[in-house]
């Protein structure tokens, strides 16, 4: 039997295929799943699943389908599409979802993201982890077993993005998107089929042994042939997707890329003023500058731990109706409080057409402090780590929301032990680049 505690994580499931996640386990997770569905709600009768373009994926949805079948459940196979599309059709058809994708992981994982009718969340404060032990467990199958239909969402989904900016406003700008081979390849001609920008397409190709280079934009080397192109072509805007197109980074005119913290700032300021204030959600790890743009365009922001679960319950506690992450995660109220990069994408070059300038200047107001990034250092013990770190900075303010907090004055930072592996995060941020490199070697002398 495989070991079912080493593949469920903090949000997910995540393993290298077969080694780790094979299709047995995937059976026995869909029938975990469609019992936790129909538990949660009696009245639910089908289960939606999608898949990346993994080589892994297909055998693993069939044996998904046949263990949530086997619990009396409706399996609506949507095919191929991207994670924003899954979590589209769970808040559209009003029904409990599972995404197969390993993310930005290297080719031979593979993996699911589960949510519940309405795109609501599952990770393992709201499930996920008794999904695991009935999956371990095994169920034996019950009553009248389930049918599995097809169905295709990719215009409906396209046309759904579109909806959140304003068409006439939009002017032809010129704009590459680096889909890294994975699911932004299918996803992004389609939403911009219908828009009035001049789009290349770089590694459209569905291949998830991603032959041009990983399809983790989050790691600079990742989006260098982006960066080249879009200086070399004279475009406006990149764009860079992540393997389930769920995420999108941005890079300017000049082939300087954009951080998470930046473009939240750049969403929430306008959906704040067009909503006329509202609550916002950002993460813990974002740039103070989030918080401050949030109160400066006449909102409220809601300080969150890091992940999609946790964001999208802060949501909908708070009735928020954005949220964003530094690592380029963007939720929408009218999305279901679901994340989409798509969404996001768009939303952002409707600013630069609505305020006529390029994205080199539209991003200055947000840009406002000198971050490190995330700094990732393998330790023994990290949270007996955190702990002694916490020890040397007792002087100054603390919170443990998420890891350990601390609060210098001009500077902060936030060190998390990792979900899964023996690593502490360091993410900090200082008034300018000198003083950010300095306060960097100096938390980690405190624990090196």
């Amino acid at each position: 039997m495989g070991d079912y505690r080493a593949i469920f994580k903090a949000y997910d499931v995540r393993g290298t295929v077969p080694d780790q996640f094979d299709t047995a386990m995937a059976g026995h997770i869909g029938a975990a799943f469609a019992r936790f569905v129909k538990e949660g709600d009696p009245s639910s009768t089908r289960v939606l699943v999608a898949r990346d373009m993994r080589p892994s994926g297909v055998d693993m949805v069939d044996a998904f389908a046949e263990g949530a079948q086997s619990q009396g459940v409706d399996v609506v196979d949507l095919g191929l599409g991207s994670t924003d599309l899954l979590y589209f059709a769970a808040g559209s058809l009003d029904a409990a979802g599972a995404m197969f994708t390993a993310s930005h992981n290297p080719a031979g994982y593979n993996g699911i993201k589960f949510c519940l009718s309405g795109a609501r969340p599952v990770g393992e404060e709201s499930g996920l982890m008794q999904i695991r032990d009935w999956a371990e467990a095994g169920l034996a199958p019950v009553g009248t077993r389930g049918n599995r239909t097809s169905q295709d969402l990719l215009s409906a989904f396209a046309a759904h993005v579109r909806s959140f900016v304003d068409v006439s406003t939009l002017r032809p700008l010129s704009v590459v998107a680096d889909t890294a081979n994975g699911m932004g390849g299918l996803v992004v001609p389609a939403v911009f089929s219908e828009l009035p920008f001049q789009l290349e397409i770089m590694y459209g190709e569905l291949d998830g042994n991603f032959p041009n280079h990983p399809a983790d934009p989050i790691q600079p080397e990742n989006t260098a042939d982006l960066r080249a192109r879009v200086v070399a072509a004279g475009a406006d805007v990149g764009l860079a997707f992540d393997g389930d197109a769920d995420r999108v980074f941005l890079v300017d005119e000049h082939g300087v890329g954009l951080s998470g913290s930046t473009t939240t700032a750049i969403l929430a300021d306008t959906l704040v003023r067009r909503n006329g204030g509202g609550k916002v959600v950002h993460n813990l790890i974002c740039s103070r500058a989030v918080p401050e743009v949030i109160r400066e365009a006449g909102g409220e922001p809601v300080r969150s731990r890091v992940g999609h679960s946790f964001i999208k319950e802060v949501m909908a506690q708070t009735g928020a109706i954005f949220g964003g992450e530094h690592s380029a995660h963007y939720y929408f109220a009218d999305n279901y409080r679901a994340d989409s990069g798509l969404i996001a994408a768009v939303l952002v070059l409707e600013q630069i057409c609505r305020r006529g300038i390029p994205l080199s200047e539209l991003r200055v107001p947000y840009e406002r402090y000198a971050a490190s990034g995330e700094i990732n250092t393998v330790v023994d013990d990290p949270l007996a780590v955190i702990e002694a770190v916490a020890k040397v900075y007792g002087d100054f303010p603390q919170d443990r929301l998420d890891g350990l907090t601390v609060d210098a004055g001009p500077w902060w930072f936030n060190l998390r032990p990792s979900n899964t592996e023996p690593l502490l995060r360091l993410n900090l941020e200082a008034p300018d680049q000198a003083e950010c490199d300095a306060r960097v070697a100096e938390v980690r002398a405190a624990f090196l």
